[in-house]
């Protein structure tokens, strides 16, 4: 195998010391190494592990890529560098190509980060006699990783401007991360930065209407009613759980009124219509830069074939083809997958139906008179455990419906898998949070007719609305899954560093075999020793592994943060106030981590986010028909409305009492005892009170008529009003985000004319180049 030995070096010193040896070895075409192939030393030539990795590195130096091997303990490292020509003829395809032409990259000295990028595509598209690549040689730990190298002095740049935490408030470099990780980094940066941003006027009026309803914490007519309430309510569950005062949910109620107040109302519509106008603004935003970096039309398929090319010269285009029978397997799995999902909800709420009376029903007090508040934390709790398994879940599915659609390029399995795996954590995430605001107390039935699982009752709301339930449910999923997510995210990554920071440090400086001013030398032009190679290939070896999956992943937290912050913001006003708080540090977080504790990302050309954009549409226009459903169908306030102007005082003309006096009252009906249906569901001592006081009857929240239960003419003009709410609202948002759209255009002036002066240059320059004659000629004819 390729090892160099100490006789080797000796002989070599021997010859500089004579002087029949240059003292420094000549200069390399390139200094730096574009990869590095790490696998474990086998001694044994006929083992098959040494037998592949042979192949495989002979594969490579067909390809003219010079390899570099050096040993160290029980592993070799393959140090890679590719030929010249190879960039050359990239440049030179990309020329000619139809998309990519207009990149800068056409011409000029080829940057380390598009030489990564070419090598990265070759090494996975080099295959040895039986048919693997190096991924699945990878898998069969022929080689045990691969990585490219963290360039020191770029990096130590990116750590004083951008990757630290004294610069939490400073603005991103995206031009050096550009250069640094590629386009593909550099513009998710740019979007969390501009969606940080834009998020500053959202948090601001999320905490106004925090405060609004904070204001009326002690005066507002409905607390006032219940807090001073005489009512008694029925059992909450059955057995143990006996009739309550309304006002023991004095403090509840407070807390209701915070997020279920008027300001509600426009605070959900702002946020629907400042949505568009994010999207708006961030495609204008993005088109300068892009346009600045020159890939406004660049197209990934198209460098793909281009890389194919300068791969393999004889290479044939992987066709486009549809199979209906695999469309139609694919939709059917995805559907089975959806419906285990909703299945895993539909078994959270079973827990929250079961663990509520059984609470009611221990010995703690504390628990057992807030069973339900602590049953629906407890709930969530569990809803973040779920959500930390089914995302893996929902990763190793998502690959696997992609492997079965077969198609044609990287950036298509990209997009495939993009839309897949946020779909189906979508669901992970929403589902529970969709029963919740839609479906909790609402089909529990009433006394006498309890809609049961087994023999546990569906839970209920509270007579204060159940957007307090919602509120519960979201804060703590959002600030455990922020929280704890960015504590592993940084963490992990970060122990492994300080544990295997000195593996590297072992290294003895060998004074004798290194020229250190020369080794050290980030600006030289002399090949460093093997010692330097080798403590600059341990130092990128021992920090945390990346791979495809390393940048989706960021996407993915930020857009399901997104989601969380727009779709149910008329439960959570505060939900911006808490997304720009973690984003501020998520930005530095995520700078330190790439920059200092992991493996330099692949550099990856893009002009686009990709198919985020599209899915951030499809949450903006969810996000309108979502909070249309929340303040029409969950909040209380339609039944408010219906109230002040139909039912309560100033509707039948008295000016002596607040508009909103009874209304309590008035959502509540009264269960009789004597009831035969009533009298089977609670028992003799459920209907005592504290104070040792049989009673005959008792209240819950619902529109019905206290003789035969059914539905009162109020419910049904309530469910109208509410139906004509929903739809009345999401017109009107719809058609704002509309005229949002249309008056904010995609791409500022500057940045079109600025494309057509460049294109114009470009084709006088290639005129000039190749048929000089012909532009003097035209230069004769203007004069």
């Amino acid at each position: 195998m390729f090892f160099k030995n100490r006789e080797e070096d000796i002989e070599l010193w021997d010859r500089q010391k004579d002087g029949t040896e240059p003292l420094l070895p000549s200069t390399p075409a390139h200094r730096s190494f574009d990869y590095v192939l790490v696998a474990h030393k086998v001694d044994d030539d006929t083992n098959q592990k040494a037998q592949r990795q042979q192949a495989f590195i002979q594969q490579l130096e067909k390809k003219n890529i010079s390899i570099t091997p050096i040993d160290h303990d029980d592993k070799v490292f393959f140090g890679l560098r590719a030929p010249t020509e190879m960039f050359e003829d990239y440049q030179y395809l990309l020329k000619v190509s139809d998309s990519c032409n207009w990149c800068g990259d056409v011409r000029g000295a080829v940057t380390q980060a598009t030489r990564i990028r070419i090598v990265h595509f070759i090494l996975h598209q080099t295959f040895i006699n039986t048919g693997e690549n190096l991924d699945e040689l990878l898998m069969k730990d022929v080689f045990e990783t691969t990585f490219c190298l963290h360039e020191r002095k770029k990096q130590k740049q990116l750590k004083r401007k951008w990757a630290r935490w004294t610069a939490l408030f400073t603005g991103q470099p995206v031009n050096d991360v550009k250069c640094y990780f590629g386009e593909k980094v550099a513009l998710y940066y740019l979007w969390l930065g501009w969606y940080t941003k834009l998020l500053v006027p959202a948090a601001a009026l999320g905490v106004v209407v925090f405060l609004y309803g904070l204001a009326f914490f002690h005066t507002n007519p409905l607390i006032k009613e219940v807090c001073n309430s005489s009512i008694i309510m029925c059992p909450r569950c059955d057995n143990r759980c006996t009739v309550w005062q309304l006002s023991d949910t004095c403090f509840y109620a407070k807390v209701s009124h915070l997020f279920d107040n008027e300001g509600t109302v426009a605070f959900a519509m702002f946020m629907a219509i400042w949505a568009t106008l994010f999207l708006e603004l961030w495609k204008r935003h993005r088109a300068r830069h892009v346009s600045q970096w020159k890939v406004y039309d660049w197209c990934e398929e198209e460098e793909e074939l281009i890389l194919k090319i300068v791969n393999d010269p004889n290479c044939t285009p992987k066709q486009f083809r549809h199979s209906y029978l695999r469309s139609t397997l694919v939709l059917i799995l995805v559907t089975l997958m959806l419906m285990l999902i909703i299945g895993l909800t539909q078994a959270l709420v079973v827990f929250r139906v079961v663990a509520a009376p059984l609470m009611s029903e221990g010995n703690w007090a504390f628990i057992r008179d807030h069973a339900s508040i602590v049953a629906m934390m407890l709930g969530a709790v569990l809803h973040y455990v779920t959500i930390q398994i089914m995302t893996r879940v929902n990763r190793w599915v998502s690959l696997k419906l992609c492997d079965i659609e077969k198609t044609n390029s990287f950036a298509a399995t990209e997009r495939s898998f993009t839309v897949k795996m946020f779909t189906f954590q979508f669901f992970t995430l929403f589902s529970s949070l969709f029963y919740v605001a839609f479906f909790l107390g609402r089909i529990n039935g009433h006394p006498g007719n309890y809609v049961r699982i087994a023999r546990w009752r569906l839970e209920e709301c509270h007579p204060s609305g159940c957007l307090t339930d919602l509120f519960i449910q979201m804060a703590v999923i959002m600030l455990l899954k922020q929280t704890l997510n960015n504590i592993f995210e940084f963490t992990v990554p970060w122990l492994k560093s300080c544990m295997s920071r000195n593996s590297a440090k072992k290294l003895e400086r060998k004074c004798g075999y290194c020229y250190r001013k020369a080794c050290r030398d980030e600006q030289g032009c002399v090949e460093p020793c093997d010692t330097c190679k080798l403590r600059d290939w341990l130092r990128n070896y021992h920090l945390a592994n990346t791979d495809a999956f390393s940048l989706f992943n960021e996407f993915l937290e930020m857009v399901v943060q997104f989601s969380f912050t727009t779709i149910f913001v008329a439960a959570f006003p505060l939900a911006p106030l808490l997304a720009l708080i973690n984003n501020i540090f998520e930005i530095r977080l995520d700078a330190i981590k790439m920059v200092h504790l992991e493996r330099r990302l692949v550099p990856r050309k893009t002009n686009d986010i990709g198919v985020w954009t599209k899915v951030l549409e499809a949450i903006g226009v969810l996000a309108v028909i979502a909070n249309g459903l929340v303040i029409g169908v969950s909040s209380d306030f339609v039944p408010r409305l219906v109230y002040r102007y139909r039912y309560g005082p100033c509707a039948n003309g008295s000016t002596n009492t607040h508009c909103m006096q009874g209304y309590i009252n008035d959502t509540l009906s009264t269960a009789f005892i004597s009831h035969s249906a009533v009298y089977n569901d609670f028992h003799i001592n459920q209907m005592r009170t504290e104070n040792g006081l049989n009673v005959t009857q008792c209240s819950y929240r619902d529109y019905r008529s206290d003789e035969d239960y059914t539905l009162t003419s109020q419910f049904w003009l309530v469910l109208a009003v509410r139906f004509a709410f929903v739809i009345l609202f999401e017109h009107v948002v719809v058609v704002c985000k509309f005229i949002a759209a249309w008056f904010v255009p995609n791409n500022p002036i500057q940045v079109k004319n600025d494309r057509l002066h460049d294109k114009l240059a470009r084709l006088k320059e290639e005129l000039r180049s190749h048929h000089p004659l012909s532009f003097v000629r035209i230069q004769q004819k203007k004069q």
